[in-house]
């Protein structure tokens, strides 16, 4: 085989193995979607809807707000006229949606609220209910 033969099979096997280096790591980092496993949304915490915050109103009690919202995620002990209501939705494909409202109480009625903007949908549309096999 002449020399600039062997030199241009060399300079191509070369540029062939560097450019394998570069698909290697993008293949690590991002594989294709049919060679990853399934990963389940999962959702935590209270979720809670704009529907549900309209029915709060000044003056309701502890157990009305309860009523509404639900059991509060996070009570915390240094501030009892507080109760923190946290969601959090990591998506299957790594996307992370987090939420969160508070509501105050002055004595036992409800003074204030706010908090996060807050999807007008049920959670059934964003975490649906699979049937079990």
């Amino acid at each position: 085989m002449p020399q600039p033969r062997r030199l241009t099979l060399a300079a191509a096997v070369c540029l062939l193995a560097v450019s394998g280096c570069s698909t290697y790591t993008n293949f690590r980092e991002k594989p294709p979607s049919w060679l990853t496993p399934y990963r389940a949304d999962i959702g935590q915490g209270n979720f809670i809807t704009a529907e549900q915050t309209g029915r709060l109103s000044v003056g309701q009690s502890r157990e009305q707000v309860k009523a509404v919202l639900g059991t509060p995620l996070l009570v915390d002990p240094f501030r009892a006229n507080r109760w923190d209501y946290v969601f959090d939705l990591r998506k299957g494909g790594g996307d992370r949606d987090r939420r969160r409202f508070f509501v105050e109480f002055d004595g036992d009625r409800l003074v204030r609220w706010e908090g996060d903007e807050l999807p007008q949908v049920s959670g059934d549309v964003l975490l649906p209910m699979r049937p079990v096999r």
